[in-house]
């Protein structure tokens, strides 16, 4: 049978020692929960989405996930477009309007109504020329990319969920899409929308810790404004403690090799 070295921290590698943990069966079944979702998004971006419900088999997305790439895949056929790309999936997202990715987004000074402009700029003049007669449409290769990233995404942040966070991370993640270009071009790197998704996870679980400990009064009048007030809360000391953990991890890399750590 392979075998497959899994590289932990020093300090959770002696804790999964003392506890007994049995790695081997334990990586396993993340392993195959992984491979089945990434298998499954890689052939449901490839072929062509069902008329009914494009999401279909989009399994383990929100709602809202849903509803936003429902909305990317109907922009297409609206406009006639040969394909779902990158830029329908991010109009897709700013449509369906009440998701997390558009705070991560105010949280990082970048004004979804902004992103929605530059969007409009990239709308070709004339009609696009459609899918061949009879063709299906398809998402791009960028958008399938970006799909199967936004898949990888969650699972590597240890979610049994994909969410519009992720696809946001998808979406900045593919080199190629045009929405990935226009997101990173307003300032959107990976490594910093990364930090600041992690920083609005923790400040979501604080508004809810927050509203079941009955201090909504104290929170702002909306929703929307307490959430992004706990973002900004959450988003400082996250990125503060992140910052010293890569300045120790750079320089314990002088020390040892990129694969430090031990194996498991």
């Amino acid at each position: 049978m392979p075998k497959i070295n899994v590289y932990l921290p020093d300090e959770l590698a002696e804790a999964v020692k003392e506890a007994g943990v049995p790695v081997s069966a334990i990586c396993q079944r993340a392993l195959e929960q992984a491979v089945r979702r990434v298998t499954a998004i890689r052939e449901t971006a490839l072929s062509a989405p069902d008329l009914d419900d494009p999401t279909a088999r989009f399994t383990h997305f929100t709602d809202r996930t849903r509803t936003a790439v429902k909305l990317a895949v109907e922009q297409a056929r609206a406009e006639g477009a040969a394909e779902v790309g990158t830029e329908h999936l991010l109009s897709g997202m700013l449509a369906e309007g009440g998701n997390l990715a558009l705070h991560i987004l105010r949280a990082m000074e970048i004004d979804p109504e902004q992103v929605r402009r530059e969007l409009d700029r990239l709308a070709p003049a004339a009609p696009p020329a459609g899918p061949p007669d009879g063709a299906p449409l398809r998402f791009s290769g960028s958008a399938a990319g970006a799909l199967e990233l936004t898949v990888t995404d969650a699972t590597g942040m240890g979610h049994n969920y994909v969410g519009c966070e992720h696809l946001l991370l998808g979406l900045i993640g593919e080199p190629d899409g045009a929405a990935g270009q226009l997101l990173r071009g307003l300032g959107a790197e990976p490594r910093l929308t990364r930090r600041t998704v992690t920083a609005a996870l923790a400040g979501y679980v604080h508004l809810r810790a927050q509203g079941q400990a009955g201090t909504a009064a104290a929170a702002p009048a909306t929703p929307a404004a307490a959430l992004s007030t706990a973002i900004r809360q959450e988003l400082q000391p996250i990125l503060q403690r992140l910052e010293r953990l890569e300045e120790r991890l750079g320089g314990d890399e002088g020390q040892r090799r990129p694969e430090a750590g031990s194996a498991i």
